[in-house]
């Protein structure tokens, strides 16, 4: 059961992923580019975490993961959010 929930769970950061990507294709703007490959990078999180044996959520490589998704999306946030010159 929850190889099954980590799996709708990844789907799911993966769709999210494709929402923000389709909105950049529209736009351009690198703020939905940078949400696209947070999500993108939080479902490959997802997929690597149910595909390891034994290995929990606080793993280096797992956390380091996440670490590197909510970076992009600060990234983007800081961006939009900056001054224009």
């Amino acid at each position: 059961m929850q190889g099954m929930l980590t799996g709708a769970i990844a789907i799911g950061w993966l769709l999210a992923g494709l929402f923000f990507f389709r909105f950049w294709r529209r736009t351009r703007d690198r703020f939905f580019l940078w949400f696209a490959l947070s999500f993108w990078l939080e479902s490959f999180n997802r997929i690597a975490l149910g595909l390891a044996d034994g290995t929990g959520e606080d793993a280096p490589a797992i956390y380091g993961l996440r670490i590197v998704a909510y970076g992009l999306i600060l990234l983007a946030i800081w961006q939009k959010n900056r001054p224009s010159r």
